[in-house]
């Protein structure tokens, strides 16, 4: 699409919107000259012939409306019936030259509303509407649905022409999402059926302390950012204010901490600490315990930065003041094959002696799954 294309597109809305505008008033016109007539004469006057009050009407509304209106409304399929409207009107007694223009008035005005709203919406892009999703709708499969749609610009400039005509957005969309609930449950027994989902590899090499208690999607992809941390639900800013966090936590180590940020598994401490706001928990003072644990600066250089973020989450995961020295992480190959959703239910249950009661489901979203998330930070 050419960069012109979705202005001269929110133009064209704008003044068809003055259109309906203009045809409202002018319905509302004649049926009160409708029954100002039934009730004096006791019978409405018949309309003029479409083809004489065609060309009069659009002879009178040359000077009297504004041009991109005028030729909006005279090309309309039911240009003849407003016509034979307008020239009732006239034959009723009513002056054009005072009426027009005032109609004029509100067309210009509507037309000159919705450019500007369209204009907003350009400006500002669908960031109004999804914070708005963010607060009404709980993390989960409908929220991430939405979200990584291709159709989410779409959805986002529905949601704004229903605010703009008075409709309870929030209420639609807490409605919307119990039955996305329901479609997503039906789908997923559906896939299931025919075989257990299986768990990403970055699942697989994340288990332990950075995964452990967070409620992670089985398919994460940690190798696109942008896409982990919608996943996650972790919104642009949200994302921002952590690392700021860190930084305070930590001043004059931003090489460091640029570094940890840059690696693949920020997005799980990120999810940590959103977790952890969402339960009321002060993640700021927990992130102060990095000035006390220096374990992570012993090493070579290069591994800097994973030292860091495995230190981040350890104080993350302890009470402010208490995390031990975070040591090298450790994982075991064993204990993430036993736990992980690629194991089959009959091999889950002899290693660990029960089935996993959600295939495809990672086994530390079993065993403590974080707070579900209301809201945005």
């Amino acid at each position: 699409m050419e960069q012109g294309e979705p202005f001269a597109e929110a133009a064209g809305e704008a003044v068809e919107t003055a259109v309906m505008a203009v045809r409202l008033v002018m319905a509302i016109a004649d049926a009160v000259r409708r029954h100002q007539q039934r009730r004096k004469k006791g019978a409405e006057k018949e309309l003029p012939p479409a083809e004489r009050a065609a060309g009069e009407a659009k002879e009178a509304l040359k000077d009297l409306l504004p041009q991109d209106i005028s030729l909006a409304l005279t090309g309309e399929a039911d240009w003849p019936r407003l016509a034979q409207q307008l020239m009732a009107l006239k034959d009723a007694g009513v002056d054009l030259e005072q009426l027009l223009p005032r109609v004029g008035e509100i067309a210009v005005t509507v037309r000159d509303s919705v450019a500007v709203n369209a204009e907003r919406m350009a400006r500002e892009g669908t960031g109004e509407w999804e914070k708005t999703l963010r607060e009404t709708l709980p993390a989960g499969p409908v929220r991430e649905a939405i979200l990584s749609s291709p159709t989410w610009p779409d959805i986002a400039a529905t949601m704004a022409r229903l605010d703009e005509r008075g409709v309870d957005v929030r209420r639609i969309l807490a409605s919307a999402h119990d039955e996305g609930i329901g479609v997503d449950q039906a789908v997923a027994k559906v896939l299931a059926a025919g075989a257990a989902p299986t768990a990403s590899r970055d699942v697989l090499l994340s288990y332990g302390p950075l995964t452990q208690g967070l409620d992670l999607p089985p398919d994460i992809d940690l190798g696109d950012r942008a896409k982990a941390l919608r996943q996650l639900s972790i919104g642009t800013g949200e994302q921002e204010r952590f690392v700021r966090m860190v930084r305070e936590a930590l001043p004059g180590r931003e090489r460091e901490t640029d570094v940890m940020f840059a690696h693949r598994q920020w997005p799980l401490v990120a999810a940590r600490m959103a977790a952890m706001e969402d339960a009321g928990r002060p993640v700021q003072e927990h992130l102060a315990g990095l000035a006390k644990d220096t374990s992570w600066e012993q090493g070579p250089v290069s591994l800097a930065g994973s030292r860091l973020l495995h230190a981040t989450n350890n104080v993350l995961r302890h009470p402010p003041g208490e995390a031990p020295a975070a040591g090298r992480p450790k994982v075991s190959p064993g204990a993430a094959r036993s736990q992980s959703s690629t194991v089959t239910p009959a091999r889950a249950q002899a290693s660990k002696g029960a089935a996993p009661t959600q295939p495809g489901v990672a086994a530390h979203r079993e065993a403590g799954q974080a707070a579900k998330r209301g809201k945005t930070r």
